[in-house]
C-alpha cells in the first residue's frame, strides 16, 4: 500500500513538474524526479502515458496531454512543436540553479509608456532578480533590441539592484555576440550543450 501512494504522489510531482515548466525531456525528468537509470525513467513515463504525450527530437520530451492537463488543473494546451527546443534550453537553467521557487516564466516587465520587454524566466536570488532568456534561432537583432529594452528598465529604475542576466545559447558565435551587445551588464551565457 505504501508504494502505491509513492507511486501517486511521484506521478503528481511530474505532472506538476510539467504543468509549470511545459515541456520536458527524460533527461530532465530524470533528474528533478530522481528516476534513477534511463531504463527506469522510461519504465516510469510509459506507466504515466494516459496523461502525457512525447515526441523525439534528440531523446523523448513531454508534456501534458489532455488527461494530464484535467488531471493537475493546466489549461495551456500544447502540440508537438520545434518551439519545444526554446523550452528544453530554459529549464535546463531551472535544473542548473536548484529549481528555483522564485521562478516565473514569462514575465512582462515595463515601464508604462516607456518600455516593455518579456523575459523568458525571472527568479530572485538573494534580494537580487536574475533575468533568463534563451537565444535559440531568433535573430541576433531580436536579442540587441531586447537588451537594449533592458537598459532602458535599469536608467527607468525598475530594479532597486541591477539584475544578473543568464542567457542560455547554442553556439560559440552566439555567445561571444551576446557578451558582445551586453557590455556593462552583469551577464552570464551559458551553452546548451554543456547541459546534455
Amino acid at each position: 500500500m505504501k508504494r502505491e501512494v509513492t507511486w501517486k504522489q511521484r506521478e503528481e510531482n511530474i505532472l506538476l513538474s510539467l504543468k509549470k515548466l511545459d515541456y520536458l525531456n527524460r533527461s530532465q525528468l530524470q533528474i528533478l524526479h530522481n528516476l534513477g537509470t534511463d531504463r527506469n525513467a522510461s519504465r516510469v513515463l510509459q506507466r504515466m502515458s494516459e496523461f502525457l504525450s512525447h515526441f523525439k527530437d534528440g531523446e523523448y520530451i513531454y508534456y501534458l496531454n489532455k488527461e494530464g492537463r484535467e488531471r493537475v488543473g493546466a489549461t495551456k494546451v500544447l502540440k508537438k512543436t520545434a518551439q519545444a527546443r526554446h523550452y528544453i534550453m530554459r529549464n535546463s537553467l531551472f535544473i542548473a540553479y536548484g529549481c528555483p521557487s522564485t521562478w516565473r516564466n514569462e514575465i512582462k516587465l515595463e515601464v508604462p509608456k516607456v518600455v516593455k520587454v518579456i523575459a523568458d524566466a525571472l527568479f530572485q536570488r538573494e534580494k537580487r532578480y536574475h533575468i533568463v532568456e534563451v537565444d535559440h534561432t531568433q535573430k541576433m537583432t531580436k536579442n540587441k533590441g531586447k537588451i537594449e529594452r533592458y537598459r532602458k528598465l535599469i536608467e527607468s529604475g525598475v530594479f532597486e539592484i541591477p539584475p544578473k542576466f543568464v542567457w542560455i545559447t547554442t553556439t560559440e558565435l552566439r555567445r561571444k555576440q551576446i557578451m558582445s551587445l551586453s557590455k556593462g551588464l552583469d551577464t552570464q551565457v551559458f551553452m546548451a550543450k554543456d547541459f546534455y
